[in-house]
């Protein structure tokens, strides 16, 4: 990105306060407050940064995801595109017991997952380019979380999304469950999922929520990712965004996520 305004000392030390932040569980104030001309392209700088620092310690990148992809979403966060994070090997979870430690304030969010099967790079991708590229895809489950808390303590104004971006666009787990299937095989804006928390229903919806394609979002995150030589590789997981809103979770709260014909799963915060 070439419009960052942040210089690599400043870049280094906000990526390193996210780290003790998610060691601590100690929330950190709003960048954006902080350094009032802070640009989105600061907050994926230090963002990259920050993923830099998890690689260093061995941990491993197994795909991305796409947030603000509603726009309801984009226009409260007044943009008009969504923004994207990495996912790393130790936020990936199987259904059943989630350890509630491992988080902050953590909410659930009901997605889609396409697993690729070939790389996706370059800008101009269409949705037939990643039905194409993709192997299969499956339901999932999204835990965000924030790094950077979602209030200011003192204004109580909400996070700017130059915040959020720095906070790896607030990933913080991930759970694949239910059905495989072949994108060409669904209907992708109508598949659909019941999102129970201890049984209640908390949320309903449909990927046409996300963009009105989920496949959509995918191609234009690679794009995004060509400026840095980058793109989305063979294997890696995309959660293509969240078609519902984001549900607040507590240690001992189970979820059940059904997704019809595409199966049901549930996790627990343990």
């Amino acid at each position: 990105m070439t419009n960052a305004t942040f210089d690599t000392e400043l870049v280094q030390r906000l990526a390193a306060e996210l780290e003790r932040s998610e060691t601590s569980r100690v929330q950190l104030e709003h960048f954006s407050k902080r350094f009032p001309g802070m640009r989105i392209e600061d907050g994926y700088a230090v963002a990259r940064a920050w993923m830099a620092l998890k690689f260093a310690q061995g941990r491993k990148r197994i795909g991305h995801k796409i947030g603000l992809t509603s726009r309801a979403m984009q226009q409260s966060s007044q943009i008009d595109e969504p923004d994207f994070g990495t996912l790393l090997d130790d936020m990936l979870y199987a259904p059943g017991d989630v350890p509630a430690g491992r988080f902050i304030a953590p909410r659930v969010e009901v997605e889609l997952a396409f697993v690729l099967k070939r790389a996706l790079r370059g800008e101009g991708l269409t949705i037939d380019d990643v039905l194409d590229a993709t192997e299969y895809v499956t339901p999932a489950i999204e835990i965000i979380d924030a790094r950077i808390e979602q209030a200011d303590r003192e204004t109580k104004k909400m996070r700017r999304v130059q915040d959020t971006i720095s906070d790896n666009a607030a990933s913080a787990g991930i759970l694949l469950g239910g059905k495989r299937a072949h994108p060409r095989e669904l209907d992708l804006p109508w598949c659909g999922a019941v999102l129970r928390l201890n049984g209640v229903v908390e949320e309903t919806g449909l990927a046409a929520g996300v963009q009105g394609h989920p496949a959509i979002g995918v191609a234009w995150l690679a794009g995004k990712m060509a400026p840095w030589g980058e793109g989305l590789d063979a294997g890696e997981i995309v959660l293509a965004g969240s078609f519902t809103r984001p549900v607040a979770a507590r240690a001992g709260d189970v979820f059940d996520a059904d997704y019809g014909p595409l199966g049901r799963f549930q996790f627990q915060l343990t």
